[in-house]
């Protein structure tokens, strides 16, 4: 399952986001979201889980709960 990170603090790397999201279960996928100019971060990625029960579990677990200062979303990607 495909989910979206949005709000994420801008000096947060990949790595760091991929460790977020694995306490909750297997991440098969972690993209970063980069300015194509300037190489920073926009402040939002996608993660992909390999299964529906443990992105949810992310999702519940996650979503509204602060990383560095910034109030994290987490939700479904479309």
């Amino acid at each position: 399952m495909k989910l979206i990170a949005l709000n994420l603090p801008r000096d947060i790397g990949e790595q760091d986001l991929e460790e977020l999201f694995k306490i909750h279960g297997n991440v098969t996928a972690c993209n970063l979201v980069l300015d194509d100019k300037t190489g920073a971060s926009k402040g939002f990625g996608f993660i992909e889980m390999e299964l529906e029960q443990e992105a949810m579990a992310a999702i519940e677990k996650l979503h509204g709960t602060k990383v560095n200062k910034n109030k994290i979303r987490v939700k479904p990607a479309e």
